[in-house]
């Protein structure tokens, strides 16, 4: 048989893509995610119950959240009814509630609403379910790629249990892409196929966890490689790669993955890892992550984790910011690869974040100290006879361009906001604040 005259009717195989049709129908057929769905487990004890509460589930694409929620559909013996968020309304879930409040009104019979992509609900739209599920017209059940702790009402949240989906291991999606391969009815068990152990290998590997990518290529990888002359189907390494070129990352600029990965990226930049720095920034310009945003955030952490530990560090942030403007893309990539090096290797002080907030702190909260008269503006006139400005000490008229002097306001001549490390050239400025110190002492004792 040839493999294009293929045919649902001919194989008694579902019709669609092979993803659609390898779709597990019952809970015993689903592979993965056994930390929720595992023998024991309250999800599946639920699910065979037939005792089902409201539901979020989320985590990223192809990992089984609408198949659980079709093999739900399967099982219970209330009535199951689906939306998508994307093309549905506050008009749908009207009808859709009315009509659930009456069925358990006149037939004693629940209602189980699966919303898909649950996140592109609004504010208004999630309002509307709320009393449903509150007084149990509906047991909802939400799918969503994105954090519910951003995307969902906090009340309709605190009214589900959460169930977080984890990106498949390899060795999940090597049974979930051996089953298709081998299954006479639904997937290419009726035809001669063999997969070298390297193609299927980069097959797992780049579908990056989601089982749908990894069948999706497969399916193409089938589809069209032509038979041997024993009538063998070979997919080899370089047909596994033309089927599924390009790893797909889950990145969405709007999406808490996009912030996990900023936070991942300052983290190591702190914890002075240049190889994480490297895979982070990576995967953020692998991803098509404005440049500008990259070097906004090398900006300011120059400041923020290393400061004056080595002044230079917001000096590289600069030219590297200047690098992506003038230069642009792809070529920027190395002076913000540079920078972001520079800035996980440099030394670390968060002493100028610490001293400006605490000095923020302290105008906000404490009594508004006015300006020592020596310190005022002595320039326009008829200052001099308000004595503002009278017996300021120009420190460059001192050895060492220093004299001590009140700058604080009187009430908080002891406070000290900015304290050096020990690390890189605060070194050097705790050395010059100690001097400074013991000149005021010295001072003092004249006085």
């Amino acid at each position: 048989m040839d493999l294009f005259d293929y045919s649902p009717e001919k194989n008694n195989t579902s019709s669609g893509p092979l993803a659609s049709r390898m779709r597990p129908r019952s809970i015993e057929e689903f592979i993965g995610q056994d930390h929720i769905i595992g023998d024991g487990k309250l999800l599946r004890r639920a699910i065979q119950a037939d005792q089902l509460t409201p539901m979020i589930f989320f985590g990223p694409p192809g990992t089984g959240k609408t198949t659980l929620a079709r093999i739900i559909a399967n099982t219970t013996s209330a009535l199951f009814e689906q939306l998508n968020a994307v093309t549905s309304g506050v008009a749908d879930i009207r009808r859709l509630t009315s009509e659930a409040k009456d069925r358990l009104k006149m037939d004693e019979r629940k209602t189980v609403l699966f919303i898909d992509e649950i996140h592109r609900f609004n504010k208004s739209q999630q309002d509307a379910l709320l009393p449903f599920v509150e007084d149990g017209t509906i047991v909802l059940i939400g799918a969503t790629t994105e954090s519910p702790m951003f995307e969902i009402n906090p009340a309709l949240l605190s009214r589900s249990r959460l169930f977080r989906f984890e990106h498949l291991n390899e060795s999940t999606i090597k049974d979930i892409l051996n089953q298709a391969i081998h299954d006479q009815d639904r997937g290419f068990g009726r035809y001669n196929v063999e997969i070298l152990d390297s193609a299927i290998e980069h097959l797992i590997d780049v579908s990056n966890g989601d089982a749908r990518t990894a069948l999706n290529a497969l399916e193409l990888a089938v589809l069209t490689t032509t038979p041997d002359e024993n009538g063998k189907l070979v997919i080899t390494l370089s047909i596994a790669e033309e089927s599924i070129q390009q790893r797909i990352l889950q990145y969405d600029k709007d999406s808490d993955n996009h912030y996990d990965t900023v936070s991942a990226f300052i983290k190591s930049i702190r914890g002075s890892d240049p190889d994480a720095t490297l895979y982070w920034l990576a995967k953020m310009i692998y991803a098509g992550e404005d440049p500008r945003f990259i070097a906004r955030r090398l900006y300011v952490h120059a400041a923020e984790d290393i400061g004056l530990a080595d002044p230079n560090a917001l000096l590289v942030a600069h030219a590297a910011s200047y690098a992506v403007e003038f230069i642009g893309m792809p070529e920027a990539r190395i002076p913000l690869a540079e920078a972001a090096l520079y800035l996980a290797t440099a030394p670390k002080s968060d002493a100028v974040i610490k001293g400006i907030d605490s000095a923020l702190e302290a105008v906000k909260k404490e009594k508004s100290g006015t300006v020592p008269a020596h310190l005022r503006d002595s320039h326009y006139k008829g200052a001099s006879e308000l004595g503002h400005g009278i017996d300021y000490k120009y420190p460059h008229s001192f050895p060492g361009g220093y004299v001590p002097q009140q700058y604080l306001p009187d009430h908080m001549t002891r406070k000290t906001f900015y304290k050096p490390t020990d690390r890189g050239h605060e070194r050097t400025v705790q050395k010059r604040l100690d001097y400074f110190a013991e000149r005021i002492k010295s001072d003092n004792k004249k006085g």
